[in-house]
């Protein structure tokens, strides 16, 4: 049964198809305890900040570490002793752009390619960064700041450009004075301290507000305003009630998660930071997917740590950033393999007898086999913080890095297993990415892979998170089913995974399941229940919810709202409207996403199916042609807009935009499926018989391909080929009744 909108008793009814019965979970708040649930929201006044200086008196050796740190400089008024970059009139040339860095009076500018594609001079007003590379900020119109594509090298005193290989045109969003290097909402929030984006959507302009300019003491330790007037009132001996967080007593997985939040990839929930609640009140984690992680969890994209050291068996035991680095100046606490011998002994470990190397050489170093890392801006070189075991073998299978070749880089991934199990024998343990790479690369038994991990809690949260949002691959009732069972789930990333991909499917059927998650004891939890929820009116919501969904959606409402500024986030309300049966405001959803982002071809894709949904066939077919203009390459736009016109009965020009799809995409069979029916359409049936048979190449067996076939066969009275084929459709699918009649009709006729 299908839930729907139409009438209240129609709700009831669906209402009591699924168990009543209240989520009693520790992370379910029962229904005394709502409020409970609710972090507070208040902003942090800036004068609560006092500044570092009011940190220094009393906590001197913490204050000179961390004097000069990364922490420290990152990010400063533009002055002679902050700036590093050689702005003594030279030029840098990049991807066909020249910038010129110049000084005039006690003032920094370059002269470079503005949005419009017309060089202009600009002002630098901040320096970002200390080592291996600082960047520097314009001020744009609107309150808008800007980071410039070209960076200063600090170890090598030169400049040089981000992202060399790469052609970024003026118009993209990636253009440094666009969207993709613009400070206030890429940069500001981990940067400075109390940072209050203020980003108006109608004026797509900031007012962007932070305490201190940099990551202060109290950026991590919380506003010093009350441990001050402690400390003043009561004297530095007096013990202190917790007022400052990230201190000695902190939890490890409470600290890690409180530096997660400047060191993760992740999408933004809370308006601002404002130490109430937990990480995942305010941001949810990036999970494992194939844009920035190897199928394995390795690195390949940007994770800024967090997201490979939650993958890590040290995580699991309790090890923190800080066991490795100093708190406060960020530096490692020992040099080479001593660091790692705190915890591991080193007459087992730094020894050949595991290493397989000669003592100090470069094979010996317990981080280049497991802490490969990868350049990332250019100069950054990041270590990769899962500490994983090199497995040559899983490389073979799906193609994944290892840290033997990437040594031995004359030898390949067959070589290294060989070697591997020469020296350790092949693996007596499980690692989750045995799990994981085949269900996110789609092998066989990739659903079964992903079940299998996705349930095993001896596996880490964010492998099994990851398991579940790649069951998305996978859809169908079962996998809804299994869905539902992971809402339960102790881990809240996994949790919030089981919601974004219900989210993304007809989930009317269990509304039941989803209600309580209003109630999960974490908010970007319950405001992706909320979006997932989004096919109910208010009115639908039962009594005992009706609270705590007023609530949730203020908190939905403020998710959306701080990330305005993002085409994500303008997609995700578009995309709330569709499900509240809204096309128009869907519509318009996607119509100010491309406003940011013009050349953004997957959102002119949706809009361009939206727009046919809506019948405004014109500009659905000025949307296709301009996608095929930016990306003429890409088969399914041609496919798409062929369809389009089929239902305009443009059948020769369908024909012709078909074609074209075969063309860039000549291993998809639907586009065959299709073509064919549109020379059937006008009658070319020896068109339209060759082309299905071109598709059958690919896949012999493929149902809709036979069949179409067999009906061309029929219409142009080649009977015993026709019967030839219903006879293999009734054989490959005996249970269908249409095929075996299909088949019996053919006979009679014949």
């Amino acid at each position: 049964m299908k839930f729907t909108n139409i009438a209240s008793a129609v709700l009831l009814v669906v209402f009591t198809l699924f168990s009543c019965k209240e989520k009693t979970s520790e992370y379910v708040a029962a229904s005394g305890d709502i409020d409970n649930i609710f972090a507070s929201t208040a902003q942090i006044p800036d004068n609560h900040f006092l500044g570092d200086q009011s940190c220094k008196s009393c906590h001197a050796n913490q204050f000179k570490l961390w004097q000069g740190s990364h922490h420290d400089k990152a990010m400063q008024v533009v002055s002679d002793s902050s700036v590093l970059g050689n702005f003594n009139n030279v030029k840098f040339k990049s991807q066909g752009v020249t910038s010129h860095f110049y000084k005039k009076g006690t003032d920094f500018f370059v002269n470079t390619e503005g949005p419009e594609g017309t060089y202009q001079d600009y002002k630098i007003v901040y320096t970002f960064g200390v080592t291996p590379l600082q960047q520097y900020i314009v001020q744009f119109p609107n309150g808008h700041y800007q980071c410039l594509r070209t960076a200063w090298d600090t170890e090598k005193d030169k400049w040089f450009d981000l992202y060399p290989d790469f052609k970024v045109v003026h118009s993209e969003w990636l253009h440094w004075s666009r969207g993709g290097l613009n400070w206030n909402n890429m940069c500001s929030d981990c940067h400075s301290t109390n940072v209050r984006k203020n980003y108006d959507f109608e004026s797509h302009s900031y007012d962007t507000k932070y305490a201190i300019i940099n990551v202060s003491c109290e950026a991590c330790h919380g506003p010093g305003k009350t441990h001050v007037e402690q400390a003043n009132l009561k004297g530095k001996d007096y013990k202190f009630t917790g007022d400052l967080k990230m201190s000695v007593g902190t939890d490890p997985k409470d600290l890690v998660g409180q530096c997660a939040r400047c060191h993760m990839r992740r999408e933004q929930v809370s308006e601002y930071f404002n130490f109430e609640g937990t990480m995942l009140d305010h941001y949810f984690p990036e999970l494992i997917n194939q844009r920035t992680y190897h199928p394995d969890g390795q690195i390949l994209d940007e994770d800024y740590v967090y997201g490979s050291f939650v993958q890590s068996k040290m995580y699991h035991s309790g090890v923190t950033c800080i066991n490795c680095h100093d708190a406060h100046s960020l530096e490692l606490k020992f040099e080479g393999n001593n660091l790692c011998a705190q915890c591991h002994v080193p007459e087992t470990y730094n020894t050949p007898s595991h290493h397989f190397h000669s003592n100090n050489s470069e094979g010996a170093k317990c981080i280049n086999c497991h802490m490969t890392g990868k350049y990332y801006m250019g100069n950054d070189f990041r270590r990769d913080h899962s500490f994983r075991i090199p497995r040559p073998d899983l490389s073979l299978k799906y193609g994944t890095p290892n840290a033997c070749v990437q040594c031995h880089a004359d030898k390949d991934d067959a070589w290294a297993w060989e070697q591997f199990k020469q020296q350790y024998g092949e693996p007596d343990y499980k690692h989750f990415s045995e799990l994981l790479a085949p269900g996110l690369v789609g092998t066989e038994n990739g659903l079964n892979n992903l079940l299998e991990l996705a349930k095993d809690t001896l596996y880490p949260d964010i492998a099994r998170a990851s398991a579940v949002s790649g069951l998305n691959n996978y859809f169908d009732a079962n996998t809804v089913d299994n869905l539902i069972s992971f809402l339960d789930d102790k881990s809240a990333l996994v949790r919030g995974a089981t919601l974004d991909v219900l989210g993304s499917v007809d989930s009317k059927e269990y509304v039941n399941y989803l209600l309580p998650m209003l109630k999960d004891d974490k908010r970007s939890v319950r405001v992706k229940a909320f979006y997932t929820l989004g096919f109910l009116d208010e009115i639908q919501i039962p009594e005992e919810y009706k609270a705590v969904y007023k609530k949730v959606r203020k908190e939905f409402d403020t998710k959306l709202s701080s990330t305005a500024d993002f085409v994500g986030g303008r997609i995700k309300r578009a995309d709330y409207n569709l499900q509240k049966g809204d096309l128009q405001a869907a519509i318009r959803g996607y119509e100010s996403a491309l406003e940011i982002d013009n050349i953004n071809n997957i959102v002119r894709t949706n809009l361009a199916n939206l727009y046919y949904r809506n019948h405004d066939f014109l500009k659905a077919e000025v949307a296709y042609k301009k996608i095929i203009e930016l990306e003429p390459d890409y088969a399914v736009t041609y496919y798409s807009y062929a369809l389009l016109l089929a239902e305009l009965n443009r059948i020769d020009d369908a024909i012709e935009q078909m074609n074209l799809a075969i063309k860039h995409g000549p291993e998809n069979i639907r586009f065959y499926y299709n073509l064919s029916l549109l020379y059937d359409k006008v009658n070319n049936l020896e068109q339209a018989e060759k082309i299905a048979v071109q598709g059958l190449k690919l896949d012999s067996n493929n149902e809709s391909l036979l069949y179409v076939l067999a009906y061309i066969y029929n219409k142009g009275n080649q009977r015993n080929k026709a019967i030839n084929i219903a006879s293999k459709l009734v054989q490959l699918f005996p249970n269908n009744t249409q095929y075996a009649g299909f088949y019996n009709q053919l006979n009679r006729a014949n």
